[in-house]
């Protein structure tokens, strides 16, 4: 594969990370807190980019690259990695009212260790899907990178409110977005080696993809959810989904 090629991935992955958590962490600078019905908004409207991507692009594409057997295969794999990931490194499903209290700089630590970890297999899905068409990578970066913001937003208010000086609270955020670089350059590798390595790959996004939409994005919408701000941002994301993938 072409050196370039692979390095342009891996510089789309890395932006996709290190924007996505840094914009996070630069609200900090300004505001200390968010509306949770914006909050909401951001993470369904995500969810429903994803369900299209997964449902519509990713497994169908799997499947048509290796075939029925490798495509579901590697969704198999991917949701057993995510959960098997969020088993041992929780860092999601802490948003609340009142501004993330009680959340000090060991948790923030522990958080932004948690969302590296979790940024290489999300840089996985970004690498796979640019190797299977250039559209598809980058609607995966875009919607990644509007997930990785309320990560970086919960590292920052946890990080700043365990005394964390503003310029180290923002370089937090922005590094822990950086395995996303190293996970798309595996996925570019991995998927430019045969169909069936792409299938597998594009399948195991696809089960990441799915995990973090129905364990993460949804449930934290509808926790944050004032009125029908889960349910417009699903939609919203769903119909801009379908729109963007018919282009």
């Amino acid at each position: 594969m072409d050196l370039a090629f692979i390095i342009r991935i891996t510089a789309i992955g890395l932006l996709a990370g290190t924007v996505g958590t840094g914009s996070g962490g630069l609200v900090i600078l300004f505001t200390k807190k968010l509306k949770p019905r914006f909050l909401s908004l951001i993470l369904a409207f995500a969810a429903g980019m994803m369900l299209d991507v997964t449902f519509l692009e990713m497994i169908p594409e799997a499947i048509e690259k290796g075939g029925f057997l490798y495509g579901i295969t590697g969704l198999a794999g991917g949701i057993a990695l995510f959960l098997l990931l969020d088993t041992l490194l929780p860092h999601l499903h802490h948003y609340t009212d009142e501004g993330q209290q009680g959340h000090f700089r060991k948790m923030g630590i522990l958080l932004a260790i948690g969302i590296a970890l979790h940024n290489v297999p999300e840089g996985l899905a970004i690498g796979t899907g640019y190797v299977s068409s250039e559209s598809l990578g980058l609607g995966l970066a875009l919607i990644i990178g509007i997930h990785n913001f309320p990560e970086g937003l919960a590292m920052a208010v946890a990080l700043d409110s365990g005394g964390s000086s503003k310029g180290n609270t923002l370089a937090v955020t922005v590094l822990a977005g950086l395995p996303m670089g190293l996970g798309a350059f595996l996925g570019a590798l991995l998927g430019g080696i045969s169909p069936i390595a792409l299938s597998l790959s594009l399948g195991f996004a696809g089960g990441a993809m799915l995990f973090i939409t129905c364990d993460e994005l949804m449930p934290d919408a509808n926790r944050l959810s004032r009125g029908y701000s889960a349910t417009i941002g699903l939609l919203l994301g769903v119909v801009t989904g379908i729109l963007l993938i018919g282009l």
